[in-house]
Protein backbone atom coordinates (compact mmCIF):
# COMPACT_ATOMS: atom_id res chain seq x y z
CA UNK A 1 0.00 0.00 0.00
CA UNK A 2 2.78 2.45 0.99
CA UNK A 3 4.76 1.60 -2.14
CA UNK A 4 1.68 2.25 -4.25
CA UNK A 5 1.12 5.66 -2.63
CA UNK A 6 4.77 6.60 -3.12
CA UNK A 7 4.60 5.59 -6.79
CA UNK A 8 1.42 7.61 -7.24
CA UNK A 9 3.10 10.64 -5.63
CA UNK A 10 6.10 10.37 -7.96
CA UNK A 11 3.80 10.17 -10.99
CA UNK A 12 1.87 13.26 -9.86
CA UNK A 13 5.10 15.22 -9.37
CA UNK A 14 6.29 14.25 -12.85
CA UNK A 15 2.96 15.32 -14.33
CA UNK A 16 3.21 18.70 -12.55
CA UNK A 17 6.79 19.28 -13.76
CA UNK A 18 5.83 18.40 -17.33
CA UNK A 19 2.80 20.71 -17.17
CA UNK A 20 4.91 23.65 -15.93
CA UNK A 21 7.47 23.02 -18.68
CA UNK A 22 4.73 22.87 -21.32
CA UNK A 23 3.09 26.05 -20.00
CA UNK A 24 6.41 27.92 -20.01
CA UNK A 25 7.16 26.74 -23.56
CA UNK A 26 3.71 27.82 -24.73
CA UNK A 27 4.22 31.34 -23.31
CA UNK A 28 7.57 31.67 -25.05
CA UNK A 29 6.17 30.43 -28.37
CA UNK A 30 3.31 32.92 -28.13
CA UNK A 31 5.74 35.77 -27.47
CA UNK A 32 7.90 34.70 -30.40
CA UNK A 33 4.85 34.66 -32.69
CA UNK A 34 3.83 38.15 -31.59
CA UNK A 35 7.33 39.66 -31.56
CA UNK A 36 9.60 37.85 -34.05
CA UNK A 37 13.29 38.75 -33.92
CA UNK A 38 14.49 40.29 -37.17
CA UNK A 39 17.92 39.35 -38.48
CA UNK A 40 18.60 43.04 -38.93
CA UNK A 41 16.63 45.94 -37.56
CA UNK A 42 15.18 48.06 -40.40
CA UNK A 43 16.20 51.29 -38.65
CA UNK A 44 19.55 50.26 -37.28
CA UNK A 45 21.18 47.86 -39.68
CA UNK A 46 24.02 45.93 -38.09
CA UNK A 47 25.18 47.47 -34.83
CA UNK A 48 28.74 47.62 -33.57
CA UNK A 49 29.24 46.31 -30.04
CA UNK A 50 28.69 48.87 -27.32
CA UNK A 51 31.96 49.53 -25.57
CA UNK A 52 33.02 51.69 -22.70
CA UNK A 53 35.80 54.23 -22.46
CA UNK A 54 39.15 53.05 -23.80
CA UNK A 55 42.18 54.47 -22.07
CA UNK A 56 45.31 55.17 -24.11
CA UNK A 57 47.17 51.87 -24.10
CA UNK A 58 50.63 50.63 -24.98
CA UNK A 59 52.14 47.48 -26.35
CA UNK A 60 54.90 46.14 -28.54
CA UNK A 61 52.47 44.98 -31.22
CA UNK A 62 49.67 47.06 -32.67
CA UNK A 63 46.47 45.38 -33.87
CA UNK A 64 44.18 46.91 -36.48
CA UNK A 65 41.46 47.93 -34.01
CA UNK A 66 43.89 49.76 -31.75
CA UNK A 67 45.74 51.45 -34.61
CA UNK A 68 42.70 52.86 -36.38
CA UNK A 69 42.27 56.61 -36.31
CA UNK A 70 39.95 58.07 -33.70
CA UNK A 71 39.11 61.72 -34.13
CA UNK A 72 37.25 63.97 -31.73
CA UNK A 73 33.51 64.22 -32.37
CA UNK A 74 32.84 67.79 -33.59
CA UNK A 75 29.16 67.54 -32.62
CA UNK A 76 29.43 66.06 -29.15
CA UNK A 77 32.87 67.04 -27.87
CA UNK A 78 34.96 70.13 -27.20
CA UNK A 79 38.72 69.80 -27.62
CA UNK A 80 41.73 71.27 -25.85
CA UNK A 81 45.06 70.75 -27.65
CA UNK A 82 48.30 70.40 -25.72
CA UNK A 83 51.28 70.93 -28.04
CA UNK A 84 54.70 69.92 -26.71
CA UNK A 85 57.89 71.83 -27.51
CA UNK A 86 59.81 68.59 -27.97
CA UNK A 87 58.87 64.94 -28.64
CA UNK A 88 57.56 63.10 -25.57
CA UNK A 89 58.20 59.34 -25.23
CA UNK A 90 55.06 57.25 -25.29
CA UNK A 91 55.81 55.58 -21.95
CA UNK A 92 56.13 58.94 -20.17
CA UNK A 93 53.02 60.33 -21.81
CA UNK A 94 50.98 57.26 -20.94
CA UNK A 95 51.83 57.66 -17.24
CA UNK A 96 50.77 61.31 -17.40
CA UNK A 97 47.40 60.81 -19.10
CA UNK A 98 46.13 57.45 -17.86
CA UNK A 99 44.30 59.03 -14.91
CA UNK A 100 42.47 61.54 -17.12
CA UNK A 101 38.97 60.11 -17.38
CA UNK A 102 36.47 62.79 -16.41
CA UNK A 103 35.98 66.50 -15.93
CA UNK A 104 33.30 66.57 -13.26
CA UNK A 105 30.49 64.40 -14.64
CA UNK A 106 31.66 64.52 -18.26
CA UNK A 107 33.82 61.76 -19.81
CA UNK A 108 37.12 62.82 -21.35
CA UNK A 109 38.92 61.02 -24.16
CA UNK A 110 42.67 61.45 -24.62
CA UNK A 111 43.70 61.39 -28.28
CA UNK A 112 47.37 61.30 -29.25
CA UNK A 113 48.60 62.51 -32.62
CA UNK A 114 50.51 60.23 -34.97
CA UNK A 115 51.51 60.43 -38.62
CA UNK A 116 48.03 59.97 -40.11
CA UNK A 117 45.73 61.48 -37.52
CA UNK A 118 44.74 60.83 -33.91
CA UNK A 119 44.30 57.61 -32.00
CA UNK A 120 43.58 56.37 -28.49
CA UNK A 121 46.61 54.11 -28.73
CA UNK A 122 50.15 54.99 -27.65
CA UNK A 123 52.87 53.09 -29.46
CA UNK A 124 55.71 51.68 -27.44
CA UNK A 125 58.96 53.28 -28.51
CA UNK A 126 57.26 56.18 -30.30
CA UNK A 127 57.31 59.86 -29.39
CA UNK A 128 54.51 62.42 -29.56
CA UNK A 129 54.29 66.15 -30.12
CA UNK A 130 50.69 66.75 -29.01
CA UNK A 131 47.58 65.35 -27.40
CA UNK A 132 43.92 66.31 -27.51
CA UNK A 133 41.63 66.29 -24.49
CA UNK A 134 38.11 65.75 -25.88
CA UNK A 135 35.33 66.30 -23.34
CA UNK A 136 31.68 65.35 -23.86
CA UNK A 137 29.53 68.47 -24.12
CA UNK A 138 26.43 66.98 -22.51
CA UNK A 139 24.98 63.86 -20.96
CA UNK A 140 22.15 63.09 -18.56
CA UNK A 141 23.90 65.06 -15.82
CA UNK A 142 23.28 68.16 -17.96
CA UNK A 143 25.34 70.46 -20.15
CA UNK A 144 29.06 70.91 -19.61
CA UNK A 145 29.52 73.56 -16.92
CA UNK A 146 32.08 76.33 -16.55
CA UNK A 147 33.56 74.48 -13.56
CA UNK A 148 33.98 71.27 -15.58
CA UNK A 149 35.56 73.15 -18.49
CA UNK A 150 37.91 74.99 -16.12
CA UNK A 151 38.85 71.67 -14.52
CA UNK A 152 39.80 70.23 -17.91
CA UNK A 153 41.74 73.38 -18.80
CA UNK A 154 43.73 73.02 -15.57
CA UNK A 155 44.54 69.41 -16.48
CA UNK A 156 45.74 70.59 -19.89
CA UNK A 157 47.93 73.28 -18.32
CA UNK A 158 49.46 70.71 -15.96
CA UNK A 159 50.34 68.52 -18.95
CA UNK A 160 51.83 71.48 -20.79
CA UNK A 161 53.92 72.45 -17.77
CA UNK A 162 55.13 68.88 -17.29
CA UNK A 163 56.30 68.51 -20.90
CA UNK A 164 57.12 72.14 -21.75
CA UNK A 165 54.15 72.67 -24.03
CA UNK A 166 51.38 75.12 -24.79
CA UNK A 167 47.59 74.93 -24.50
CA UNK A 168 45.18 75.82 -27.28
CA UNK A 169 41.40 75.66 -27.19
CA UNK A 170 38.14 77.45 -27.93
CA UNK A 171 36.70 80.23 -25.81
CA UNK A 172 34.74 79.08 -22.78
CA UNK A 173 31.62 81.02 -23.76
CA UNK A 174 31.52 79.30 -27.15
CA UNK A 175 31.95 75.85 -25.59
CA UNK A 176 29.25 76.39 -22.97
CA UNK A 177 26.84 77.70 -25.59
CA UNK A 178 27.34 74.57 -27.70
CA UNK A 179 26.91 72.41 -24.61
CA UNK A 180 23.58 74.00 -23.67
CA UNK A 181 22.29 73.68 -27.23
CA UNK A 182 23.24 69.99 -27.43
CA UNK A 183 21.79 69.30 -23.99
CA UNK A 184 18.44 70.85 -24.93
CA UNK A 185 18.35 68.94 -28.21
CA UNK A 186 19.12 65.61 -26.52
CA UNK A 187 16.48 66.27 -23.88
CA UNK A 188 13.88 66.42 -26.66
CA UNK A 189 14.97 62.95 -27.83
CA UNK A 190 15.28 61.29 -24.44
CA UNK A 191 12.73 58.90 -22.97
CA UNK A 192 12.60 56.12 -20.41
CA UNK A 193 9.51 53.98 -19.97
CA UNK A 194 8.94 52.00 -16.81
CA UNK A 195 6.61 49.30 -15.54
CA UNK A 196 6.45 47.88 -12.03
CA UNK A 197 5.44 44.54 -10.60
CA UNK A 198 3.96 44.79 -7.13
CA UNK A 199 4.60 41.49 -5.41
CA UNK A 200 2.09 42.02 -2.60
CA UNK A 201 4.71 41.91 0.13
CA UNK A 202 8.34 40.90 0.36
CA UNK A 203 9.21 37.67 -1.44
CA UNK A 204 12.50 35.79 -0.91
CA UNK A 205 15.11 37.04 -3.34
CA UNK A 206 16.01 33.46 -4.34
CA UNK A 207 12.42 32.74 -5.38
CA UNK A 208 12.16 35.98 -7.34
CA UNK A 209 15.54 35.47 -9.00
CA UNK A 210 14.56 31.99 -10.15
CA UNK A 211 11.37 33.32 -11.75
CA UNK A 212 13.30 36.16 -13.40
CA UNK A 213 15.89 33.80 -14.90
CA UNK A 214 13.18 31.39 -16.07
CA UNK A 215 11.42 34.31 -17.76
CA UNK A 216 14.53 34.85 -19.89
CA UNK A 217 16.52 37.66 -18.25
CA UNK A 218 20.31 37.50 -18.57
CA UNK A 219 23.17 39.18 -16.74
CA UNK A 220 24.46 42.29 -18.52
CA UNK A 221 27.12 44.17 -16.57
CA UNK A 222 25.69 44.80 -13.10
CA UNK A 223 22.12 44.44 -14.35
CA UNK A 224 19.64 41.84 -15.50
CA UNK A 225 18.42 42.52 -19.02
CA UNK A 226 16.11 41.14 -21.68
CA UNK A 227 18.51 40.92 -24.60
CA UNK A 228 18.03 41.27 -28.34
CA UNK A 229 19.71 38.88 -30.74
CA UNK A 230 22.23 41.65 -31.47
CA UNK A 231 23.44 41.43 -27.87
CA UNK A 232 21.93 44.78 -26.86
CA UNK A 233 19.51 45.11 -23.92
CA UNK A 234 15.91 45.79 -24.88
CA UNK A 235 15.01 46.61 -21.28
CA UNK A 236 16.42 45.98 -17.83
CA UNK A 237 15.12 44.75 -14.49
CA UNK A 238 15.58 46.43 -11.11
CA UNK A 239 14.88 45.11 -7.61
CA UNK A 240 13.12 47.81 -5.59
CA UNK A 241 14.77 50.34 -7.92
CA UNK A 242 18.26 48.85 -7.50
CA UNK A 243 20.41 47.02 -10.07
CA UNK A 244 20.64 43.27 -9.49
CA UNK A 245 24.34 43.29 -8.59
CA UNK A 246 23.80 46.03 -6.00
CA UNK A 247 20.72 44.55 -4.32
CA UNK A 248 21.61 43.28 -0.84
CA UNK A 249 18.24 42.57 0.81
CA UNK A 250 16.85 39.11 1.61
CA UNK A 251 13.43 39.98 0.23
CA UNK A 252 11.98 42.14 -2.53
CA UNK A 253 8.46 43.56 -2.86
CA UNK A 254 8.73 45.40 -6.20
CA UNK A 255 10.34 44.71 -9.56
CA UNK A 256 10.88 47.49 -12.09
CA UNK A 257 11.12 47.02 -15.84
CA UNK A 258 12.93 49.92 -17.52
CA UNK A 259 13.03 50.61 -21.25
CA UNK A 260 15.77 53.20 -21.88
CA UNK A 261 14.92 54.27 -25.43
CA UNK A 262 18.21 55.85 -26.64
CA UNK A 263 20.25 53.00 -25.12
CA UNK A 264 18.07 50.12 -26.34
CA UNK A 265 17.91 48.58 -29.79
CA UNK A 266 15.26 50.12 -32.03
CA UNK A 267 12.15 47.95 -31.96
CA UNK A 268 8.69 48.36 -33.49
CA UNK A 269 7.27 46.42 -30.53
CA UNK A 270 9.41 47.99 -27.81
CA UNK A 271 6.68 48.59 -25.24
CA UNK A 272 4.40 45.64 -25.99
CA UNK A 273 7.39 43.29 -25.80
CA UNK A 274 8.28 44.61 -22.34
CA UNK A 275 4.64 44.53 -21.22
CA UNK A 276 4.28 40.93 -22.40
CA UNK A 277 7.34 39.88 -20.41
CA UNK A 278 5.97 41.84 -17.45
CA UNK A 279 2.66 39.97 -17.63
CA UNK A 280 4.50 36.66 -17.79
CA UNK A 281 6.53 37.59 -14.71
CA UNK A 282 3.40 38.79 -12.92
CA UNK A 283 1.78 35.40 -13.51
CA UNK A 284 4.86 33.56 -12.24
CA UNK A 285 5.06 35.65 -9.07
CA UNK A 286 1.34 36.31 -8.46
CA UNK A 287 2.13 40.01 -8.87
CA UNK A 288 0.28 43.04 -10.23
CA UNK A 289 1.68 44.89 -13.26
CA UNK A 290 1.29 48.68 -13.13
CA UNK A 291 2.66 51.67 -15.05
CA UNK A 292 4.76 54.48 -13.59
CA UNK A 293 1.55 56.20 -12.46
CA UNK A 294 0.46 53.14 -10.51
CA UNK A 295 -2.32 52.27 -12.98
CA UNK A 296 -2.98 48.70 -14.09
CA UNK A 297 -1.39 47.94 -17.46
CA UNK A 298 -3.87 46.74 -20.08
CA UNK A 299 -3.09 45.39 -23.52
CA UNK A 300 -5.33 48.01 -25.14
CA UNK A 301 -2.66 50.70 -24.87
CA UNK A 302 0.31 48.60 -26.04
CA UNK A 303 0.06 49.37 -29.75
CA UNK A 304 -0.33 53.14 -29.32
CA UNK A 305 2.73 53.32 -27.06
CA UNK A 306 4.70 51.18 -29.52
CA UNK A 307 3.95 53.69 -32.27
CA UNK A 308 5.07 56.65 -30.14
CA UNK A 309 8.33 54.95 -29.25
CA UNK A 310 8.92 53.92 -32.85
CA UNK A 311 8.62 57.58 -33.86
CA UNK A 312 11.22 58.48 -31.24
CA UNK A 313 13.61 55.79 -32.52
CA UNK A 314 13.25 57.31 -35.99
CA UNK A 315 13.95 60.82 -34.67
CA UNK A 316 17.09 59.59 -32.93
CA UNK A 317 18.26 57.97 -36.15
CA UNK A 318 17.56 61.09 -38.20
CA UNK A 319 19.43 63.23 -35.66
CA UNK A 320 22.55 61.12 -36.09
CA UNK A 321 22.15 59.34 -32.76
CA UNK A 322 20.97 55.81 -33.63
CA UNK A 323 19.59 54.00 -30.61
CA UNK A 324 22.17 51.81 -28.82
CA UNK A 325 25.04 53.24 -30.90
CA UNK A 326 28.23 53.88 -28.91
CA UNK A 327 28.01 57.63 -29.48
CA UNK A 328 24.36 57.69 -28.38
CA UNK A 329 25.06 55.64 -25.27
CA UNK A 330 27.76 58.13 -24.23
CA UNK A 331 25.38 61.07 -24.64
CA UNK A 332 22.50 59.41 -22.82
CA UNK A 333 24.45 58.18 -19.79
Amino acid sequence: MQIGLISLGVVLILILVCFNWWQDRRVRQRMQEHFPEADEDPLMGSLPPVVGRREPGMGASVDAAAEENTEADPVCEAVIDVVFSHPVPGAELQKAVRSIQKAGEKPVRVLVEHESGHTLYLREGSTYLSVQLAVLLANRSGALTDIEWSHLWTIAEDLAERFEGSVEGPEQAQVLSRAKELDAYCASLDAQVGLALRLGGAKPIAEVMQAVKEAGFLTYGNQLAWMSEAGVPRFTLLFDGVAAADFQQAGVDRLDLLLDVPRSQADEHAFSRMACVGRDLAARLSATLVDDQGQLVTENADHAIDEKLHELYQKLDQAGFPAADERTVRLFS
